[in-house]
């Protein structure tokens, strides 16, 4: 079985699908570029549910994740789909410790996200921004950023 004729499989549920491409990509089946570019090309609620996939994979063996996936997440936070958002924000969250330099753009996407009205966003994004202010080679240029936000 493939992506494609996984998601063809309605009696298949969303969490089931997660579950079968996280295991993919954590068993090496299924390349995390191939999972974005079908992501990239498939419905709102489809292509949160890849991104689900490997948050959940990430979360497990963070370093599957290259740079690719940490600018795929990044430019997904300004989805308009809140399910993609909050799920990229988790990815980022999993993956942070491994791109300490290169977050800039990530945390200039996550912190309108801070005020968004969907809770799940918030709290999604608290977890991103806290796992990434735990990097003590980045904290003082992250926290100068958050009080800078926080006194507009």
């Amino acid at each position: 079985m493939n992506i494609a004729q996984l998601f063809q499989v309605k009696t298949i549920k969303a969490k089931e699908k997660v579950k079968t491409l996280g295991e993919w990509l954590l068993n090496g089946e299924l390349p995390i570029d191939e999972l974005l570019a079908y992501a990239e090309m498939q419905s709102a609620i489809d292509k949160a549910t890849c991104i689900e996939a490997v948050e959940l994979a990430t979360k497990k063996m963070p370093n599957i994740a290259g740079e690719m996936v940490l600018a795929y997440m990044t430019k997904s936070l300004k989805d308009d789909e809140p399910r993609v958002k909050w799920e990229s924000a988790k990815v980022i969250g999993n993956i942070a410790k491994l791109f300490p330099a290169k977050l800039k753009q990530a945390i200039s996407n996550l912190l309108p996200n801070a005020e968004n009205n969907g809770t799940v966003v918030r709290w999604a994004t608290a977890y991103a921004l806290a796992e990434i202010i735990k990097l003590k080679t980045r904290k003082e240029k992250v926290e100068e950023r958050l009080r800078s936000c926080l006194n507009k």
